[in-house]
């Protein structure tokens, strides 16, 4: 058994972390092709258009990873009917609240979208022609991440590397292509992530052509349909409640950071934040596979097996978390060059930024892994705890932060997850909770 539970969680794990490549290389890659073909504003208005990507995750969390989680419930319990079911719904909303984002925010309200999230004049433009194309192309990001989701579940993890492999290579080479030879310039590059999207869909369709994958295919019956829409979101809210409250921080800590420190803070905050994407690509892979694999474990009622899953997905994190902080506190300023700095002012900034968020980062990984672990124990009201908090602390720290202490901003991150840790723990003692399967 023991054996048996640590090849599937590598394998699935592995898969995971692919597909978290999908939501965060893109982003890495463009700023880092963004920052050295156009400039370090370009990086920036990149990051200032970070909370419209974070709330198309968002949709994506509220319907798929939920239906995720149910349909490998459905599957543990042999239930095929139930998790056709939940497919298809996760599916036909998820799409559907990308088209209405897409013609509302990207076709109609373009500009109206970019003053909201950049003040700086000299950055507007740029940040303006990348957010457009990012919410037309919108659906291809929720459909490949949608369905990445339920091919791993239906058991085929390798195809949803490949997959996500493709997808990532072609964004890369496109992203070249479109900016300095088709001279789209930033355009260029968001363009380029939502055709890399599109080749990943084409890939992932393919796993229907077997019919032993065909158990988990779309049932248009209209039967029990707003029971299973409202289960579908009941059992997404903890992670999508967690994702917007992301949105909302990535929005309040662009403002305060580019009205306190300029140019040069917003520069050095969005070199952090692409060093979160990396810190994402191992939290996403890690929570997914417990989603996946500890949501059969809970259907078959193997309570071992469940422990034996969280074990190692607390593991991996810790490595993953140990070699990332070192590499960083060991090269910090090879990182700033990298994403194209090359005024010793911001080099200055970003190196001081990336030592001090390289260790904020820990605290808020483990406590997003706990969310998933409380999670599959049933115990909903500490994972809602969770997903209003991990964010929505930072916040109030920032603010006061840059009025009171203002050379110490980028601590803001570390002292929020810190309080986080604490009253979690408080928590957790005051309502008794354990660990049990019901």
């Amino acid at each position: 058994m023991n054996d048996d539970i640590n090849k599937q969680f590598y394998r699935y794990l592995s898969a995971y972390i692919l597909v978290a490549l999908s939501g965060c290389l893109g982003n890495v890659v463009d700023g880092i092709i963004v920052g050295n073909l156009i400039s370090e504003d370009g990086v920036s208005a990149i990051n200032l258009s970070k909370p419209i990507n974070q709330f198309i995750f968002t949709l994506h969390l509220l319907i798929n990873a939920g239906a995720g989680m149910l349909v490998g419930y459905a599957l543990g319990q042999g239930d095929t009917a139930l998790a056709r079911r939940y497919f298809t719904r996760a599916l036909t909303l998820s799409t559907g609240l990308g088209v209405v984002l897409a013609v509302v925010a990207g076709l109609l309200l373009p500009d109206q979208t970019a003053h909201l999230l950049c003040s700086n004049q000299q950055i507007l433009p740029l940040a303006r022609d990348y957010m457009q194309v990012l919410l037309l192309g919108n659906p291809a990001f929720i459909l490949m991440w949608g369905l990445s989701t339920m091919v791993g579940v239906n058991g085929s993890p390798r195809l949803v590397s490949l997959a996500v492999i493709v997808d990532n290579a072609v964004n890369l080479c496109l992203d070249i292509v479109f900016i300095q030879w088709c001279g789209w310039g930033i355009t260029g590059s968001s363009a380029a992530t939502v055709v890399g999207h599109l080749v990943g869909i084409a890939i992932l369709l393919t796993h229907w052509s077997k019919p032993e994958n065909r158990r988990l295919r779309l049932d248009l019956a209209t039967d029990a349909l707003w029971p299973s829409c409202r289960r579908i979101i009941g059992q997404g809210a903890p992670l999508a409640i967690a994702s917007i409250c992301l949105t909302m921080l990535l929005l309040s800590a662009n403002t305060i950071v580019l009205s306190t420190l300029g140019r040069t803070g917003i520069f050095a905050f969005a070199v952090c934040m692409n060093l979160l994407q990396v810190y994402n690509l191992f939290v996403s892979g890690t929570c997914q596979t417990l989603q996946s694999l500890g949501a059969i474990q809970v259907g078959k009622g193997d309570a071992l097996a469940l422990r034996q899953v969280i074990h190692r997905g607390f593991r991996f994190i810790t490595v993953a978390m140990v070699v990332t902080c070192i590499a960083v506190w060991v090269e910090p300023a090879a990182i700033v060059r990298l994403f194209g700095g090359k005024e010793p002012a911001m080099i200055a900034e970003g190196n001081h930024a990336l030592r001090v968020f390289a260790l904020s980062f820990i605290p808020f990984c483990y406590i997003y892994v706990l969310m998933i672990v409380y999670k599959l124990y049933g115990h909903h009201h500490m994972a809602l705890f969770i997903s209003f908090a991990l964010s929505l602390t930072v916040i109030p720290v920032l603010w006061v932060m840059a009025r009171t202490m203002p050379t110490m901003l980028w601590y803001s991150y570390l002292v929020a997850y810190l309080i986080e840790a604490v009253a979690i723990a408080l928590l957790h003692r005051l309502t008794r909770v354990r660990f049990k399967l019901a």
